[in-house]
């Protein structure tokens, strides 16, 4: 019968025991900060756009735009290009094959696509004086 019988666990008070707490103290209740008022500025969340180069705009309203990034190589640890396509919705068909896009990211509208291509305006390469100063072939004699 001795084996039934378990021995009693003494109740120890040291701070190592139980997260820090004695067991004879009253649990205190904690006190949050009050939620603040919404903020007017919205999460920024990853890969909400991308940029990319129209590969494919035979479908009626969908364009394949492949994007190109840099990532480091598993083993060597180098920069190497990844591509991926992508389906972007073109309400309008008005990108063609080379044309440079943005996605934005959407709702799903079909099973392949949750990107919208939006289109990217131009960069004006023939203003070289950016800062003022014009260039030694713009100077007149």
């Amino acid at each position: 019968m001795w084996l039934l019988q378990l021995p009693s666990i003494p109740k120890f008070s040291t701070p190592f025991l139980h997260g820090g707490r004695t067991l004879c103290s009253a649990p205190t209740a904690t006190t949050f900060p009050a939620p603040s008022a919404p903020c007017s500025m919205p999460i920024i969340r990853a890969m909400k756009s991308m940029q990319g180069k129209v590969v494919c705009a035979t479908n009626d309203k969908t364009v394949a735009v492949e994007v190109v990034r840099l990532a480091p190589h598993p083993k060597y640890k180098r920069r190497v290009r990844k591509k991926k396509k992508y389906q972007a919705h073109d309400p309008d068909n008005q990108f063609k094959v080379g044309d440079i896009v943005q996605l934005l990211k959407s709702r799903p509208i079909s099973k392949t696509k949750a990107f919208v291509a939006v289109s990217v305006p131009k960069k004006d390469s023939t203003n070289n004086s950016d800062i003022g100063i014009p260039l030694e072939s713009q100077q007149q004699a």
